[in-house]
């Protein structure tokens, strides 16, 4: 593992996250917000410290919040988005933005997605702001055999960016 990253995820205070990973939470609004569509109540906002190494990739998972991707260190990532039409975006989370890179990258409520670093030999440290606050009642990991059948015109992103069950 990367020199650096080890330095985050102890100084950070980092955590194994179930979708891959490491994370920790930063944020946690003192309002709660009651919504139509949801189970309860939920915070009205909640960040986290986000982080990837090496070959380690966010699982395709979905959420009924829309979520901020915000790049702090390390290499740039990418963010595999399936929107609600079902076509792929690729988008590069990053400080390159000569490359294309953007330091801030909004993923809609609804959309399947998964990350993965760019240098294998690196890491990458992001924030991720949620807005209604993430709960765990509000997420849902891809199963990699549903979503290929859902999306078969991207079975092989999917495939790759999912963990067999």
């Amino acid at each position: 593992m990367n020199k650096l990253a080890r330095f985050w995820i102890k100084n950070l205070k980092l955590d194994k996250h179930p979708e891959g990973g490491y994370f920790t939470n930063t944020y946690k609004s003192d309002k709660k917000i009651e919504l139509r569509d949801y189970d309860g109540f939920r915070y009205s906002c909640t960040a986290i410290y986000y982080l990837l190494t090496g070959t380690q990739f966010a699982s395709f998972h979905i959420m009924k919040s829309d979520e901020i991707w915000h790049f702090y260190s390390g290499s740039s990532l990418t963010l595999h988005i399936i929107d609600s039409k079902g076509q792929l975006n690729k988008i590069l989370v990053g400080p390159n933005l000569d490359e294309g890179e953007r330091f801030q990258v909004i993923v809609k409520s609804g959309c399947w997605f998964a990350a993965s670093i760019n240098e294998k030999k690196s890491y990458s440290l992001v924030g991720c702001t949620v807005s209604p606050g993430f709960d765990y009642r509000d997420w849902k990991i891809g199963n990699r055999k549903k979503l290929s059948e859902k999306y078969p015109q991207h079975k092989k992103i999917i495939e790759k960016y999912t963990k067999a069950h």
